[in-house]
């Protein structure tokens, strides 16, 4: 099937080329708009008690949580001399109600905390205009250039200003990091490729990749929010794992022409090996990602929406634009040499550092098994003290005015006159009767005498609607303050009543409760579709487990270096950023997702050219050694190209995004280099010819069903390597 679809392609090469010229033409278009679409933050899950909450809010009250700080600051005058209070006053007023629903400043309140403590300064709250976070960022994008005070020094932040400047250097860096890799990654190829033209075609496939990914975010974005996060992974993912795919194909496209086969006959045999693992490859890694849907929050299923285009358009543009481009330049592939060519002629058995190495590895490969799982097991540990934490305006750059207002709440300022745990309640009857009026604050007293809270107060009445307010001390985001939410929600509402509790400490104890709940299911999802699509590829039971072993090692170990790196703030000279003492809870489930798949991608990479060597030689050893030397040396340079766009990622001054630098380069070479090369080749010799095998009902399955090569001519050296500049 395969090989019978790369000739074809061989035949259509010109309108399919057209048609990939109309799809860059017009996704890109299209696609160039896909910020302005965009949703910040969604971290949240939208269908929680507390996001009903706020809701509620909006609907009935004033928000008591703002959506926006704006600090004012005199260096000469205080908040008592009387322009100080009419350059603000004034400038508040003057705001638009269509996108300000509300506002406190001090001259109202007359609340000290709003105050600092030279009293040179002081903060307004505004509620913004809308029920979603696109919504208020709209409003909010209306009225930024209008909150200056005449003659005061201005920092605009709070959740929504925040969010908006997160998104815009989230847009530079991601743009940085294009402009940085583009020309390291087209280096690093011509040393791969040795010449001109090969070294270019991997870098296409990632341009149309990001392109028309970035048109299936915006068309997503059209009917459900996606989040701004999302095009991270899309620039990654879309250049990365594109790049890796264009590396195979063109690498064994080359081998094909190098043996003597002609355009067609290559372009084939290309398609039925390296293009039959580009499909496993891709439909493993997409199906890990999609796991993310599962979860409620938008920040996953965005990633999981993003990913999942990028990895599927990598797969297509790989097996379809690619191989015809590769059909029109037949020979030319090789065109503008940079070092002289190779003499070729395939490899016997015994030739190769490659082959030496993997031989070295199973003859030791009790000493390397030991070695690597104690390595590994020992980066892991710091992972069993993560503390979760959500985004806040600290993943910001100092520079940044969000940044900057949240230092200065914290230095400046007694405490926050907004914080508090907000019970929203829906009554039998209307809150100012008598009866109801008695019991609400009944309700309240117990609210206030709850171990953990300061006290309690009703802060809002709207027909069957009130608000009773909590405060307590300490960190809204903390284990703290989570343990005080669940025992505020044991507390007896009035009779007949339903409450709905909001506010910081709230999202976040009803996040990590969403988390908690779905992560088992999207684990076995991961593991049941993971382990059928591997036994569909080569045919063994035990294969498959040992992929899904080895990634979780790999994984624990990432996930222990993250916490030691961004939680306990270790490097953060070295990497310039400040720790916050605890890690975003969605941040490990999307890690998890894509480095399990991209473990994957070289799982597949490895084990599908020892398969063609086990098929052809029918021994275990020789054929692992075999593979390790046609396919050693591209694995790992597939990884290090990968890493090169992960690089200037974890170059950004936003923090989540430096950790999902940082963390994808330590997974990736972890993995390829320990995991699949190291321990995977001695676990191979461990297993021996068991690794290959199957029970009978099994095995007629997968030579029924099975993801075979099985139009190549048997028993043809189509698995010997033959170096043409790789």
């Amino acid at each position: 099937m395969f090989e019978r679809f790369g000739r074809l392609l061989h035949r259509r090469r010109k309108p399919l080329l057209i048609l990939t010229l109309l799809f860059a033409v017009l996704s890109g278009t299209y696609g160039a708009g896909v910020f302005g679409s965009l949703t910040p933050l969604g971290f949240q899950d939208p269908g929680s008690d507390s996001e009903r909450a706020a809701q509620i809010a909006e609907d009935a009250f004033p928000q008591r949580t703002p959506d926006a700080v704006i600090v004012y600051r005199d260096e000469d005058r205080t908040v008592d001399d009387p322009s100080f209070q009419r350059a603000v006053v004034r400038q508040v007023e003057s705001l638009p109600k269509a996108d300000v629903t509300g506002y406190l400043h001090y001259w109202q309140t007359k609340m000290p905390a709003q105050v600092s403590h030279d009293r040179h300064a002081t903060y307004v709250a505004l509620n913004l205009h809308g029920s979603s976070e696109k919504a208020k960022e709209d409003a909010y994008k209306k009225i930024k250039d209008k909150l200056a005070a005449p003659g005061l020094e201005t920092l605009q932040g709070g959740t929504v200003p925040t969010g908006f400047q997160a998104g815009e250097k989230i847009e530079h860096d991601l743009r940085t990091a294009e402009i940085l890799s583009a020309p390291v990654l087209f280096l690093l190829l011509l040393i791969v490729f040795g010449g001109l033209t090969a070294a270019f075609l991997p870098l296409l496939v990632g341009v149309l990749s990001i392109v028309g990914s970035m048109a299936v975010l915006r068309s997503i974005s059209t009917v459900t929010d996606v989040s701004v996060f999302a095009m991270s992974l899309v620039t990654i993912l879309g250049l990365a794992v594109a790049i890796d795919y264009g590396l195979l194909i063109v690498s064994r496209y080359r081998e094909e022409l190098a043996r003597g086969h002609t355009g067609e006959e290559a372009l084939g045999r290309t398609v039925a090996t390296a293009g039959r693992t580009v499909v496993i490859s891709g439909v493993t890694v997409a199906t890990a990602l999609a796991g993310l849907t599962l979860f409620p929050s938008t920040f996953l299923k965005s990633m999981s929406y993003g990913g999942v285009a990028a990895v599927v358009l990598s797969v297509l543009f790989s097996l379809v634009a690619l191989p015809a481009l590769l059909a029109v330049l037949g020979p030319k592939v090789n065109a503008f040499p940079l070092r002289r060519k190779k003499s070729v002629h395939p490899t016997t058995a015994g030739e190769g550092s490659w082959y030496r190495f993997g031989h070295g590895l199973m003859r030791r490969r009790w000493i390397v098994v030991v070695g690597a799982v104690g390595l590994l097991l020992t980066l892991a540990l710091p992972f069993s003290k993560i503390e979760f934490g959500s985004i806040n305006a600290q993943q910001l750059p100092s520079s940044s005015q969000g940044r900057q207002v949240f230092t200065t709440m914290e230095r400046d300022f007694d405490g926050d006159a907004v914080k508090s745990i907000d019970s929203l309640l829906v009554l039998k009857s209307a809150a100012t009767s008598k009866e109801q009026g008695a019991e609400l604050q009944a309700y309240a007293e117990r609210l206030g005498a709850t171990e953990g809270a300061t006290g309690a107060r009703i802060t809002g009445t709207e027909g069957t609607t009130a608000r009773v307010s909590v405060t307590y001390d300490g960190n809204p985001v903390s284990t703290q303050a989570r343990d005080l939410v669940n025992r505020l929600k044991d507390v007896p509402e009035p009779p007949g009543a339903r409450a709905y509790f909001g506010g910081e400490s709230a999202v976040y104890d009803d996040t990590l409760d969403a988390l908690g709940e779905t992560l088992p299911w999207m684990l076995l999802y991961i593991a049941v579709t993971t382990y059928i699509l591997l036994f569909l590829a080569f045919g063994s039971v035990l294969l498959p487990l040992k992929a899904i072993a080895m990634n979780l090692l790999s994984l624990s170990a990432t996930f222990g270096v993250l916490v030691w790196i961004f939680q306990d703030g270790h490097l953060n000279g070295l990497l310039g950023f400040d720790p916050t003492g605890n890690i975003e809870p969605n941040m490990p489930i999307m890690l998890f997702a894509l480095i399990f798949g991209l473990s994957m991608d070289y799982e597949v990479f490895l084990v599908s050219r020892m398969k063609e060597q086990y098929d052809q030689l029918g021994e275990s050893t020789p054929a692992v050694a075999t593979g390790l030397q046609s396919i050693g040396r591209l694995v790992v340079s597939a990884a290090v190209l990968m890493c090169v766009p992960l690089a200037a990622i974890g170059m950004s001054d936003v923090l989540t995004m430096k950790l999902f630098g940082v963390g994808m380069v330590f997974a990736v070479l972890t993995d390829v280099l320990v995991v699949r090369i190291l321990l995977g080749t001695a676990v191979m010799r461990l297993l021996g010819r068991a690794a290959w095998w199957a029970p009978g009902p099994l095995a007629r399955f997968y030579t029924r069903y099975g993801i075979k090569e099985g139009d190549l001519p048997e028993g043809e050296p189509s698995e010997k390597p033959v170096p043409v500049g790789i």
